[in-house]
């Protein structure tokens, strides 16, 4: 369970820097009243913040017996929704001036790496420990 909670809070962090990345951007957003960045700002909050935060919460209290499982969901999650977000900020943005094609890949690699992350959380569900009375 030890195991289990630092990964937990690994993804509590990681949500935490995404709520924090997502509330800037829409800070400039409204602070510039250019709404160019919504979807990007949306993902960062949405996929970033609450799905991974609501991960970590889960893990922290709730016993799973794989931690393995754990483990791989984890590193996962936050991987696609890293690339998901970048690949979401190549694509709109194009900041680097860098070819469309390799920016679609970045985008499309992390969402789908981002999907298998979210399947097998649902998978996770169905390993929680027994709790004896």
């Amino acid at each position: 369970m030890i195991q289990q909670r630092i990964w937990a809070m690994r993804l509590i962090r990681f949500a935490a820097i995404f709520g924090f990345l997502g509330v800037l951007i829409g800070s400039i957003m409204s602070g510039e009243m250019n709404y160019t960045l919504r979807p990007i700002h949306a993902h960062f909050v949405l996929v970033g913040w609450l799905s991974v935060f609501a991960w970590g919460i889960f893990y922290y209290s709730v016993p799973i017996r794989k931690l393995l499982y754990v483990k791989v969901q984890s590193i996962l999650g936050m991987i696609g929704a890293t690339g998901l977000c970048i690949g979401m900020w190549l694509h709109y943005l194009d900041p680097l001036n860098t070819n469309e094609t390799l920016n679609m890949v970045f985008f499309i690699v992390g969402g789908s790496i981002l999907l298998i992350a979210f399947f097998l959380f649902f998978i996770v569900t169905f390993f929680i420990e027994k709790k004896e009375n």
